[in-house]
């Protein structure tokens, strides 16, 4: 039986997260892509409303809650400004959740319970600048010495790179390809950790993104996470359910762009008459509004098979494809309603499309998805010649 009916629970947290991001993200949204930063005095707020602790236990700071409450969460922070959703999910998402699912007792109460609360920010080190979309053959080493090891490579495009007190880093102990890479979480104040801020982005701009370096960066044995060679297990799994977490906010930015269309186009007159009531707008407006739909729904599906405890990695790899391609083209709908106004930032719907464009790249380009979700049905490999 299919119930999509959202519970008092889920529907309580979606009111409240829209009134706090109504109150403390959409006044200052347009100042902080501006400047290219979001002011961080807003990060302990977000964990005091509950964003940072989604799915996260009570007994380390979070507040519980499924994965559809997760997805609402999300929804509303696509839909008031991706650069902070992007905060919130990589910290907690990407960095927090794989500390819940692998780390031992003493770095969650250590890493997980200051990421949760507020007090920490984590972020997520994979990507270097010759493996994007094969991060299995990753550069970045990890030497023992004795009960410690030496970090040394390059990493690029790391979102909240310049803002974390801790990076999860994925490293190479081994030679073995993707079995050869472990995970480890590295303070950033560590000697030879350096991290430069990538500016001059064309979306997410009041998001930090940065290039980092470890030069013989040293860690102890107790900073590995999960067992030596099962990096790119960890990293696997903490991105396919970051992907549900992109196809959620994505389908925030779509319900956006609806949203200020509808508002627009019912009160600006052309001709005599608003533009709504043309035929040619409304077919704009319902494109947006069925593509939002199929985009929520095939989110909510990926969520409900995670929470279940069922297989959810290609149905998150369909909405994450779906929902970002239909964020871009939701912002282009919207772009063209809305005319020469749509193309300023007195208005949103610009920076909608900025920051969706984005989406089908990172976390898995929509060639990729296209990739898994073919495995999936064939059989056949096609990353493998």
């Amino acid at each position: 039986m299919v119930d999509l009916t959202l519970d008092d629970e889920q529907r309580g947290f979606q009111q409240v997260a829209r009134e706090f991001l109504a109150k403390e993200v959409l006044p200052y949204r347009r100042d902080w892509d501006r400047a290219e930063s979001i002011d961080l005095a807003l990060v302990p707020k977000l964990a005091e409303i509950g964003f940072l602790g989604l799915t996260v236990p009570e007994e380390y700071g979070g507040i519980g809650g499924d994965w559809i409450t997760y997805c609402l969460g999300m929804e509303e922070l696509g839909r008031a400004d991706s650069s902070v959703r992007g905060l919130v999910s990589v910290s907690m998402g990407l960095c927090g959740k794989p500390i819940l699912d692998y780390g031992t007792e003493e770095q969650k109460q250590h890493w997980l319970r200051r990421i949760v609360t507020g007090e920490s920010i984590g972020c997520f080190g994979l990507t270097e600048p010759d493996n994007g979309s094969d991060p299995g053959s990753l550069k970045t080493k990890a030497v023992k010495d004795g009960d410690d090891y030496l970090l040394r490579g390059q990493k690029i495009f790391i979102t909240n790179g310049t803002w974390a007190d801790v990076c999860l880093v994925f490293a190479r102990t081994s030679p073995d390809g993707p079995k050869g890479i472990s995970a480890f979480l590295v303070p950033t104040n560590s000697p030879g950790f350096e991290r430069r801020e990538i500016k001059g982005k064309l979306g997410l701009r009041g998001q930090a993104t940065a290039e980092i370096f470890l030069d013989e960066v040293r860690v102890p044995s107790s900073a590995r996470l999960g067992d030596e060679g099962k990096g790119m297990s960890i990293a696997m799994s903490a991105l396919d359910k970051g992907r549900v977490s992109v196809a959620a906010g994505c389908v925030g930015i779509a319900a956006g762009c609806l949203d200020e269309v509808v508002n627009y186009t019912t009160e600006r007159k052309q001709f005599g008459k608003v533009i709504a009531s043309y035929q040619l707008v409304q077919e704009m407006i319902a494109d947006i509004s069925v593509d939002t739909d199929a985009a929520r729904l095939l989110t909510w599906r990926a969520a409900d098979l995670l929470e279940k405890g069922e297989p959810f990695k290609v149905e998150a790899s369909k909405a994450k494809l779906f929902a970002s391609e239909t964020a871009v083209k939701s912002a282009n709908l919207a772009i063209q309603a809305f005319g020469g106004y749509g193309y300023i930032d007195e208005y949103p719907v610009q920076k909608y499309l900025r920051d969706a464009r984005v989406m089908t790249l990172y976390e898995g380009t929509s060639q990729i998805q296209k990739l898994l979700i073919g495995r999936a049905e064939t059989g056949i490999n096609a990353f493998t010649s």
